[in-house]
């Protein structure tokens, strides 16, 4: 476990000695004693919040409405700047979905999520308190990362799979880091664009547009936490211009380039998950005529 130091807040973070037998889960575990109205800046995955210590994390969110403990949210969730989660003596296991993986874990599609966060409890019923219940017995936070794999490797064996031409432009997007042309995939994939849009929004929570959009928001805006200048990742990310890359960090943060270098959600990525972005792996091509899924 190590210790983040922002401004007056303190982390403990720890991370798994070894990877999820599910592609495409990463975890990270979090305990911090006064969470002080963190802003949640959107991420191009499903997040699930499996919290069991003493204190119960709050999300604030949509002109008023919050969620307490463990609670999902879609890709994206936290878009104009306005979510934030506080809470105090905050014990939890935090868990990246894929938005290819996302629908046969929770047992819901992303779709259903429509850019807000529920509470697990809803989702999941008695086994949300059930994971909440032994997360808290156990000793240690590699043996909470087991407990947590496994259960998510038993509900996956259990899901539909999505599409495999939707998961082909899923690793499109996110392997260029959003430099795709959306118009395009249809094409590459051999679907109508009205087909591949459908599934694609049905199956993963989003557009393939927003999709792209959102990805290269995330891989541009790690580049300026890591000290890149806000022109050259501009260039660098796809932007037309530095006002494009401007326009794109308020729309998804409220918050300026300047400002969201500094922001404390983002810069606690380094510790909790190195390699960061979308926790996808590897795909082995589906043999349809046409590019493979490395996008070559």
């Amino acid at each position: 476990m190590r210790t983040f130091m922002h401004g007056s807040a303190v982390w403990d973070v720890a991370c798994p000695q070894r990877p999820s037998r599910v592609a495409g889960v990463t975890m990270a575990g979090f305990r911090v004693r006064d969470l002080d109205a963190l802003r949640m800046v959107p991420h191009p995955a499903v997040t699930l919040l499996l919290e069991f210590g003493a204190g119960s994390p709050v999300v604030d969110w949509a002109a008023g409405r919050r969620e307490r403990g463990s609670v999902v949210a879609g890709p994206g969730f936290g878009s104009g700047g306005a979510v934030r989660a506080r809470g105090e003596n905050v014990e939890c296991v935090q868990v990246r979905l894929s938005p290819l993986i996302a629908r046969a874990l929770l047992g819901a599609s992303p779709a259903e999520l429509d850019g807000t966060v529920v509470s697990l409890d809803d989702l999941w019923g008695r086994e949300a308190s059930r994971i909440r219940e032994r997360l808290g017995e156990v000793p240690s936070w590699q043996d909470r990362f087991a407990l947590t794999d496994a259960l998510l490797l038993r509900r996956h064996a259990a899901g539909p799979p999505v599409d495999r031409e939707v998961a082909w432009a899923w690793h499109r997007i996110t392997r260029s880091h959003g430099l795709t042309r959306v118009d395009a995939l249809a094409a590459e994939v051999g679907w109508s664009r009205k087909r591949l849009w459908s599934r694609f929004r049905s199956q993963l929570g989003l557009p393939p547009k927003r999709a792209v959009k959102l990805v290269r928001f995330d891989h541009a805006v790690h580049r300026l936490v890591a000290g890149d200048g806000a022109a050259r990742v501009a260039a660098d990310a796809g932007y037309a211009d530095q006002s494009h890359l401007h326009r794109d960090v308020m729309e998804f943060t409220g918050a300026t380039p300047a400002t969201v270098a500094d922001e404390q959600f983002l810069a606690v990525d380094d510790i909790a998950w190195p390699n960061r972005g979308t926790p996808d792996k590897p795909h082995v091509p589906w043999g349809l005529s046409g590019p493979v899924a490395d996008g070559s």
